[in-house]
């Protein structure tokens, strides 16, 4: 059986996937785009070798990544969400009710229609009338907004390439700019396992623009350093509190799970004073 050695530029380790089948490879204008089939974790969307989501778990990334913050919103209508090509997180937002309009800003398309055919319970939400594609960049997307936007979130690749424009002060600024008066902000930012340093340069770096910063964590198996850690900011509210009712149909995420996915405070403040060494 073939095998896929993933190449995770920030990894001190190496995952190895069997390959029943490839069903895609080709390049596009900005990346390399795979999908294979795993005998456990079925089709799984690769790009530039590394593993981005796996149909077997790609909701624990999707679920947490996006409801933290929608749930600690009072009103949610209008939502920005840059990268995430697969669609999963769009098709999270949409299971509020509140939510009017979705940006869904992807700047590879080849992304969004390899997905629309192999991950078609991922990609489920793109067509949705609220949805408005628009294939660029996020960080100039997001220029072009000013106070009108409820919640950005950011589902980059690693933080390489094209992806570093949306991890600067500058950008952290243009977001911050787009925001209305009770405006929130995720982004992912690594593991915190494997990549301590860069997940404090993040939260250091928002710590410049936002009045609210924070963090929170989930464990993913297939995401190297499995700690994976989502940096996140608000105008006004704190993050950790839940401001509507949870009524929507998840598998991991729940009220609950929003309470205990936040850094305990000593703790997190043992991480921004750097006194945690490993």
């Amino acid at each position: 059986m073939i095998k896929l050695l993933e190449k995770d530029p920030y990894a001190p380790i190496q995952y190895v996937y069997e390959v029943s089948e490839i069903l895609y490879k080709k390049k596009s204008n900005f990346q390399e785009i795979m999908v294979i089939t795993n005998p456990h974790f079925g089709n799984m969307l690769i790009l530039d070798d590394v593993v981005q989501i796996t149909e077997r778990d790609e909701f624990f990334y999707h679920e947490m990544l996006v409801h933290p913050l929608l749930h600690a919103h009072p009103n949610p209508e209008n939502i920005i969400i840059i990268g995430g090509g697969d669609g999963g997180a769009v098709r999270e937002a949409l299971k509020h009710s509140t939510v009017k309009k979705i940006y869904f800003v992807e700047i590879d398309e080849e992304v969004i229609n390899v997905s629309k055919k192999y991950f078609p319970s991922v990609a489920c939400g793109i067509n949705d009338q609220r949805v408005e594609i628009k294939c660029m960049d996020g960080a100039e997307f997001v220029k072009s907004r000013k106070g009108d936007i409820d919640v950005v979130i950011v589902d980059s690749t690693d933080i390489i390439g094209f992806a570093k424009s949306l991890f600067t002060v500058e950008f952290f600024k243009h977001v911050k700019n787009c925001l209305t008066e009770e405006g929130m902000f995720v982004t992912l930012s690594e593991s915190l396992h494997f990549h301590k340093e860069m997940v404090i340069e993040i939260q250091e770096s928002m710590k410049l623009i936002f009045p609210l910063v924070d963090l929170y964590t989930s464990n993913i198996a297939t995401y190297a350093g499995n700690w994976w850690t989502f940096s996140c900011a608000s105008m006004k509210h704190s993050l950790r509190e839940i401001r509507r009712p949870y009524n929507i149909e998840t598998k991991i995420y729940s009220d609950e799970m929003h309470q205990h996915s936040f850094l305990p405070e000593r703790f997190y403040k043992k991480l921004l004073n750097k006194e945690l060494k490993w």
